[in-house]
């Protein structure tokens, strides 16, 4: 049986721009999940998170469903209040 997991390391192997392409989703998608999970433990909601950053609710929301990706200056902006620090390292 064929999973997800599967198919994108078969992608990552034969097409180095899909590989970039799903490592970049992964990024994102690892991103996001910790800012949520940081959300959750202090008790804030996104209208919260979004009163903090000056932002709609409905942005927050768009972004922890993954339906939009945040400008970087978005990002850094929900990250401000959740305590988290964005860091760049160069690449394998």
């Amino acid at each position: 049986m064929k999973t997800w997991n599967n198919y994108k390391d078969y992608v990552k192997r034969i097409d180095p721009e899909g590989k970039r392409d799903i490592e970049e989703m992964e990024n994102m998608a690892a991103i996001i999940s910790a800012m949520i999970k940081r959300r959750d433990s202090l008790g804030l909601t996104q209208r919260d998170l979004a009163t903090m950053c000056g932002i709609p609710q409905s942005s927050v929301a768009r972004i922890e469903s993954f339906k939009t990706m945040p400008k970087l200056d978005t990002l850094l902006k929900l990250m401000h209040p959740l305590k988290l620090k964005l860091s760049v390292s160069r690449a394998k």
